[in-house]
């Protein structure tokens, strides 16, 4: 009997254990006006879901629009600048999708049709796409140069984007030249597409703090459709109002276009693109030279110079970059190079009006300042010295191994991708 007893309650004790393992622990936060039920599965997945939120409607459509057309965690999970960026690219698509419905009108009427502005919101899209495979080919061996110079490339491209719409915008002008002139504008149009397509991981990347990168780039192509949409329907309004005439299309033409090619030129100023170029190191290096400090890439980014990015810096030793060897230094001078600079991946010559720098093959951002560093330090002892060259060369050098150490961890410590270098298509070299 009492056998049978101990068997009854071993088995109630194990269905009250196996009925607190199947209920699920669930709890109730509050913050910020919203409470939330997180709740273990049984599984052991937790769920979230939102059970009371006394906010604002306007508060709760903001938060909305945030969590749609943002990455996860902005504004911390983002670089500086990215607010700004995002801005004027919507304002860049409003007007650049505007602009389009009114040159595919204009095409069409020179072709001797008279579309109504829903078709020529239609056959905008396959005139663009159809071109993008002639641009592709024409834009394939410019990749290295985009990744170098990725703004002054965006850039260039919304101007040719702008550009292939103006001959469209002006083609019922010339009827005659119709084929001429579509076929012209579509083909700087379709390398646009692809140069902008091109440039816009490197411009992602300079914001992505958190490893990100997906959720950013999908945030981006959300606002970008977004005021494609709206300008769209922008341009169906102006085709069918104020640029139904060709006088008007003549006004509002120009002004969409400067408030594209302004938006593009501010988005690129905001982005603080952190890949070393020519440019971007002759700065960092000047700035450190001149005042001992280095310079984030957040602080050079209005300082670029986004459409001639070549110039020369005084400060850090008017380095050039790129030149073939052979043009750049004598045979009788290689061997003394060679003996000063000889567990380096990279050769200066100081010249009288700039200094050329040259790269191995496998040279990487530090090699290239390790040699911007040795310039600049020369370029400021030529100045008040009058021995030989080489004697200021190897003095110079012998001061960039004392500071290079502090100088390059300062530097990634500010955000700086030291591990390459981008110059284009610069000439290399291999002993």
């Amino acid at each position: 009997m009492k056998s049978l007893m101990e068997k009854i309650k071993w088995k109630k004790e194990q269905e009250k254990n196996t009925t607190m393992v199947d209920t699920p622990l669930s709890w109730l936060e509050t913050s910020d006006s919203i409470s939330r039920c997180f709740q273990f599965e049984p599984d052991g997945h937790l769920s979230v879901r939102v059970v009371g939120d006394t906010r604002a409607i306007a508060h709760r459509m903001v938060e909305s629009f945030l969590n749609k057309f943002f990455p996860s965690g902005y504004p911390y999970s983002v670089n500086e600048g990215y607010l700004r960026y995002t801005q004027f690219r919507a304002l860049q698509h409003f007007s650049s999708a505007a602009l389009s419905v009114l040159s595919t009108q204009s095409l069409l009427f020179a072709a001797g049709l008279r579309p109504t502005p829903a078709q020529a919101t239609v056959v905008s899209w396959i005139l663009k796409d159809g071109m993008q495979h002639v641009g592709k080919l024409i834009c394939s061996n410019l990749g290295a140069r985009m990744d170098s110079e990725p703004k002054r490339w965006r850039i260039l491209a919304d101007v040719l984007y702008d550009l292939g719409t103006g001959l469209e915008v002006l083609s019922p002008l010339s009827p005659h030249l119709f084929l001429e002139m579509a076929g012209l504008g579509n083909f700087a149009k379709g390398m646009a597409v692809v140069a902008a397509r091109a440039t816009r991981l490197p411009i992602y990347s300079s914001f992505a703090k958190e490893g990100n990168l997906s959720d950013l780039f999908a945030k981006g192509e959300a606002i970008s459709t977004l005021f494609n949409v709206v300008g769209l329907g922008a341009g169906i309004q102006l085709a069918s109002t104020i640029c139904s005439s060709m006088q008007g299309k003549l006004v509002v033409g120009p002004i969409l276009s400067a408030v594209h090619i302004y938006s593009v030129i501010e988005e690129m100023r905001a982005a603080p693109v952190n890949t070393l170029n020519p440019q971007r190191t002759a700065m960092v290096v000047a700035n450190f030279a001149k005042t001992g400090k280095i310079s984030s890439p957040a602080d050079l980014r209005y300082e670029e110079d986004l459409l001639f990015p070549g110039r020369l810096i005084e400060d850090s030793g008017n380095v050039t970059v790129g030149r073939a060897l052979h043009k750049v230094v004598k045979p009788s001078q290689l061997d003394k190079l060679k003996q000063i600079l000889r567990e380096e991946k990279f050769l200066l010559y100081p010249g009288n009006r700039w200094s050329d720098l040259i790269l191995e093959h496998d040279a990487t951002g530090e090699d290239a300042l390790r040699g911007w560093l040795v310039a600049a330090y020369a370029a400021d002892m030529k100045k008040s010295s009058d021995k030989p060259i080489v004697s200021i060369l190897q003095c110079a050098y012998e001061k960039m191994n004392d500071t290079f150490t502090p100088f390059l961890s300062e530097l990634q410590a500010k955000g700086w991708h030291t591990d390459r270098f981008l110059d284009g298509t610069g000439s290399r070299f291999a002993w």
